[in-house]
């Protein structure tokens, strides 16, 4: 297939990129290197050394004999250059991930939400009216998140596939109608995700887009077999309190003897992925896309839920750090319960690799191999879901040293 890889340089998009090109796909990425201007404004790098993104390309030739394509291109201010990228490519596939991922990050300050919105919800509508315009017939596979449910859902009832059969009081009886499952996004970009859902089902029904929303949950994990064949190839590991993923922050914080911070009890439930899952579980959305004139195939790609103070004393049993608790920034329950339904990737072939099976070589290839680029000042999050909420800075200004 010839497919567009829509972020091909971030965290889920450049290993997306390196697998399918392996798996024998024509892969071209579209990426406005946004990722990088952050960690430029933030003051802080992945933990991995990323290079420039043609090294990275070249790189991988080098090692593959495979050719990667790559096109600058800003998908929510660039409008005919879609136009134009997608009549030349006349791709297959599409795999969206051009939006701004962290959800302490949408809440930084006024100017990050409004980031957030106008680069997400523009991108993804413009690229489904590219797609209209130009009447290319790939299917689109859009990395979403499990967020869009929100985490008050409780009771032993699983959280469905995107969703819901309701029945509607009528004067003539019950009548039987399938919704999509009530979002309850818990930030700003996980509002964003679900404004994409109504977006979707919308050009689905009227322009018959074949469209696969992937809900996705927390990525943990850094190297997939491709990114580890070569050190150039690196893909990115996010540690500070805007970027880094729970699962990292523990990691980098065992690493060098640094206290895990738990925010608020730790009795919130998460979903969890690994990246070599990730990679996988999007081939198999492209492969297998909805008939055009489907409603939007919503698939929830995770493999296992954890309660976060499980996971630190897991990795604190492991490394033998303390736990430290410090207030929660986020406008959440103490504790919740979350069952997920993923029938549908199990039944297509996944074989997830768990928890269990790949914390140590976290521990040991990535965070204690890389420790010495860590800068201590970053770890501790400092965005805040409402003014007057206490951050963990508060609470923790010193850092213990990596002695």
């Amino acid at each position: 297939m010839r497919v567009l890889v829509l972020g091909g340089d971030g965290f889920c998009g450049w290993p997306t990129s390196l697998y399918l090109s392996d798996r024998g796909h024509d892969i071209t990425i579209v990426d406005n290197l946004s990722r990088r201007k952050i960690d430029v404004e933030l003051e802080v790098d992945s933990l991995t050394p990323i290079r420039p993104i043609r090294e990275r390309i070249s790189a991988w030739q080098e090692v593959s004999g495979r050719k990667i394509g790559y096109v600058n291109l800003d998908l929510a201010n660039e409008y005919d250059r879609i136009v134009a990228v997608l009549g030349e490519v006349q791709p297959d596939a599409i795999v969206h991930f051009a939006e701004q991922r962290a959800a302490p990050y949408s809440m930084k300050s006024q100017k990050t939400k409004r980031y957030t919105v106008d680069n997400n919800v523009r991108a993804t509508h413009n690229l489904l009216t590219a797609l209209v315009e130009t009447r290319v017939d790939a299917a689109l596979a859009h990395l979403g998140t499990m967020g869009v449910y929100g985490y008050g859902w409780s009771g032993s009832a699983p959280i469905p596939e995107g969703y819901l059969t309701v029945k509607v009081p009528t004067p003539d009886g019950e009548i039987e109608r399938e919704i999509l499952h009530p979002a309850n996004p818990g930030s700003v970009y996980h509002m964003t995700k679900t404004l994409d859902q109504l977006l979707f089902s919308f050009y689905a029904k009227n322009d018959g887009l074949r469209i696969t929303d992937l809900h996705q949950g927390i990525v943990w994990g850094t190297q997939t077999d491709q990114t580890a064949r070569d050190e150039r190839l690196v893909n990115r590991f996010d540690y500070d309190g805007d970027y880094g993923t729970v699962l990292n922050r523990f990691l980098m914080q065992a690493a060098i003897g640094h206290p895990l911070t738990v925010h608020g009890t730790g009795g919130q439930t998460r979903a969890f992925i690994h990246i070599r899952d990730t990679v996988r579980c999007i081939e198999i959305a492209l492969t297998n896309p909805p008939e055009p004139g489907s409603q939007p195939m919503v698939l929830n790609q995770v493999t296992e839920t954890h309660r976060l103070l499980d996971l630190a004393k897991m990795i604190g049993d492991m490394t033998g750090c303390e736990i430290a608790y410090l207030p929660n920034p986020r406008r959440e329950a103490d504790e919740n319960e979350l069952a997920v339904r993923n029938d549908n990737f199990l039944a297509l072939g996944l074989n997830p690799t768990t928890l269990s099976e790949g914390l140590m070589e976290e521990i040991s290839e990535i965070a204690a191999r890389y420790k010495h680029r860590v800068d201590p000042t970053k770890i501790i999050a400092r965005s805040v879901w409402r003014a007057g909420m206490e951050t963990s800075a508060d609470l923790m200004t010193e850092v213990p040293s990596e002695e």
